[in-house]
């Protein structure tokens, strides 16, 4: 069974993060999407489905809503979660980490879409 506990610093950013925008949080996958939105009452989207397979949003899609303000905080990958997802997923994966800086949050990357580097 996965390790679905979120960190408290990591709950605490995301909620106190989530105002005026339409995602707290975008993460890959609904199995990291899910304990991120349970734990803090917020809207995360999961990128690529159930495993980061499918493929919505696409990236275009993804950088709209990024570049709109939507989406606050991009959640990566941990130990405990899929990882980069494949297609689309990647690709999103791959644009956050070239145009945005991680910080690390209860031990995993957070990215701030809304501080571009």
């Amino acid at each position: 069974m996965r390790n679905t506990q979120v960190a408290a610093a990591l709950t605490k950013l995301i909620r106190n993060g989530a105002a005026g925008h339409r995602w707290a949080a975008a993460t890959v996958g609904s199995e990291s999407a899910a304990p991120l939105q349970l734990a803090t009452g917020e809207p995360v989207m999961a990128i690529g489905g159930f495993n980061g397979t499918d493929d919505a949003p696409t990236l275009a899609e993804f950088e709209h809503l990024a570049t709109a303000g939507e989406i606050h905080y991009f959640v990566g990958a941990s130990q405990a979660s899929f990882g980069g997802g494949s297609g689309p997923a990647a690709q999103i994966t791959a644009w956050v980490r070239a145009h945005f800086a991680a910080e690390n949050v209860g031990g995993v990357s957070v990215y701030d879409l809304t501080r571009a580097h």
